[in-house]
């Protein structure tokens, strides 16, 4: 640690972290206390004093959370079952040019429509807005999971395959041992993206079409003009997306622990850590060697 300038520190970091956060809340407090209306408009914003005061009032009733327990549960149910089909169908579309050949053309058609743009559909196609909600968010995070699946399984080296197949494993062996834990990078990438477009898809459709939620909590208060409600929806939100990500990425890094990993340094090149060898201890044959050795070159 000799010499490793303090903001690179873990516990530098962290307090570099804590002073961002803690500048930006300043900022916030400072232009909407003092009404600044140069181009941005801050005079119609509520302050920080304001925001924290409707958060205090939210979380002492019993609204808040059940919203969040609405919204968790929408989020959970979608988000599992867009990564189990995601997978399962990004791993059968790499790996067999018959499923290609049939889901691909359906898929690629589908995939670009916006997950929100779809909300009609689920109207008409659920019985009840909870399931619609649930579809919604399951198509948000089904199609990057897809999608990065399908290349991370092409990606992969052949010779693995071939040693399995060398050694008598079978289909299901080789999916086992090569295809899912050789593509778990890529799968957990996609689940990253996914879980983040989920959070954007399931508000917009509890604004749109929900009972109860942090979306539809959130656009109760802006109809009826309670800014700070509003912000407070928008800290939720953004706390909940920053929480389910952190978990998929930690549970992505404790499954591919097996990978080698860098030491990133911002600025430099990323280099391998990598165990040194230990040098032979020196013996007088070694070194006799070695004298008579340089004494020929």
């Amino acid at each position: 640690m000799t010499g490793t300038p303090l903001y690179r520190r873990p516990i530098g970091r962290y307090a570099l972290r804590v002073t961002a956060l803690a500048a930006a809340l300043g900022l916030w407090q400072l232009l909407t206390s003092l009404d600044v209306d140069l181009w941005l408009r801050f005079s119609q914003f509520p302050t920080v004093t304001d925001v924290a005061r409707a958060f205090a009032d939210r979380l002492s009733g019993p609204d808040y959370w059940t919203d969040l327990t609405d919204s968790l549960t929408r989020i959970v149910t979608g988000f599992l079952l867009a990564a189990v089909l995601g997978v399962a169908t990004g791993v059968l579309v790499a790996r067999s040019r018959l499923a290609e050949d049939l889901l691909g053309p359906v898929l690629e058609v589908v995939r670009p429509i916006p997950a929100i743009a779809l909300v009609p559909v689920a109207i008409l196609l659920f019985p009840s807005n909870e399931q619609g909600i649930v579809f919604i968010t399951f198509t948000a995070a089904f199609f990057p999971v897809l999608v990065s699946t399908r290349h991370a399984v092409r990606a992969l080296i052949p010779v693995w395959e071939e040693a399995v197949r060398t050694m008598g494993g079978g289909r299901w062996r080789i999916l086992g041992s090569v295809i899912l834990p050789g593509a778990l990078p890529g799968i957990f990438g996609g689940l990253s993206v996914g879980i983040g477009v989920s959070w954007i898809c399931v508000i917009s459709a509890e604004m749109i079409s929900g009972q109860y939620g942090v979306g539809y909590r959130t656009w109760q208060d802006y109809t009826i003009v309670n800014y700070p409600g509003v912000f407070v929806g928008m800290v939720t939100i953004g706390v909940l997306g920053w929480l389910t990500s952190t978990a998929v990425e930690l549970l992505g890094r404790r499954l591919t622990r097996w990978l080698p990993r860098t030491s990133y340094v911002p600025g430099a090149r990323a280099r391998t850590v990598a165990p040194t060898r230990p040098q032979p201890t020196p013996t007088p044959a070694r070194e006799a060697e070695e004298a008579r050795d340089e004494h020929l070159v």
